[in-house]
């Protein structure tokens, strides 16, 4: 199920597979980039969590959205073009049984209010990104971040301070 609180714009090549317990949710005035793919569950054996979307947020071109663990953006994010956000993550830690049947985790991912996510940017399972934050273009993330800093590298760290 996809629901909209107000004005939603989806340009042209989306995918959007909403199947999930939660679906998707999105605010007013937000628009999902061209080609960017939206996919809630990656397996039909345990329905993924899905995508909640604050108000007037930019989701940038060419993304990709895993929603399996939940996705939450805050109000006003802006998104670049190339931003991939991997919510399951795979469990590999038996290494006499082949990762692809360990199974997945499913930690989420939450990023606040009025961040910047620069191009290519990564946010991997487990990531929570306080508001007033930016990640830097191509910056990996995982781990918690505070508010207000600026974010960047592989993996990302605190770069500085946006106060």
């Amino acid at each position: 199920m996809v629901r909209a609180k107000g004005f939603l714009m989806i340009a042209r090549g989306c995918v959007i597979d909403a199947l999930s317990t939660d679906g998707i949710i999105f605010g007013n005035g937000v628009s999902v980039g061209r080609e960017t793919s939206i996919e809630c569950t990656g397996s039909l054996k345990k329905l993924g969590k899905g995508l909640i979307v604050g108000d007037n947020v930019g989701m940038g071109e060419k993304c990709h959205y895993g929603c399996a663990g939940g996705i939450e953006i805050g109000d006003n994010t802006i998104v670049g073009i190339y931003v991939t956000m991997h919510s399951e993550n795979h469990v590999f830690s038996d290494a006499d049984k082949p990762i692809r049947e360990q199974g997945v985790s499913h930690q989420g991912i939450k990023i606040g209010r009025n961040c910047w996510i620069g191009a290519k940017a990564t946010i991997l399972d487990g990531a929570v990104v306080g508001d007033g934050c930016v990640i830097a273009a191509g910056a990996v993330v995982r781990g918690t971040f505070p508010d207000n800093c600026v974010i960047g590298g592989i993996p990302a760290k605190i770069l500085k301070s946006r106060i």
